[in-house]
């Protein structure tokens, strides 16, 4: 239950899972340049880990999550963005060599509703008796 996996998803969708990511420390550096001379700053300051505006601007393929783990196998990378990367000719090979799925009986709806009804009937007689 605690495993989250999404593609691409925008308002509210991207902003909870967003928050269900949680956040991370990330380390900036702003450089200022004057007459005189140039500054850098650093500093490091919470953001999300994958933004709402990441989740939403994913491309086919791409997937972001958070899996989870238990006690005796702790995971220390929860949380992911990742790709899908497909080999397209393996896949039309495989495809191709897939086969229609043999017919084995053909249903008729009389025959659906005959089985529906005869199953109503057993459900009356077991809940009602008679």
């Amino acid at each position: 239950m605690g495993n989250i996996i999404s593609g691409q998803a925008s308002g509210e969708t991207a902003k909870h899972l967003s928050e269900r990511f949680g956040k991370i420390m990330q380390q900036r550096e702003s450089i200022s340049i004057n007459s005189q001379d140039t500054s850098i700053s650093k500093s490091t300051q919470l953001d999300e880990a994958i933004p709402p505006s990441k989740i939403a601007s994913l491309s086919s393929g791409e997937f972001v999550g958070m899996v989870a783990d238990d006690p005796q196998t702790k995971i220390s990378l929860k949380v992911f963005h990742n790709e899908i990367i497909n080999d397209h000719e393996a896949l039309r090979k495989e495809e191709a060599a897939y086969q229609e799925i043999p017919v084995i009986k053909n249903v008729t709806d009389e025959m659906i509703a005959t089985n529906y009804y005869r199953i109503r009937e057993d459900i009356i007689q077991i809940t009602y008796g008679n």
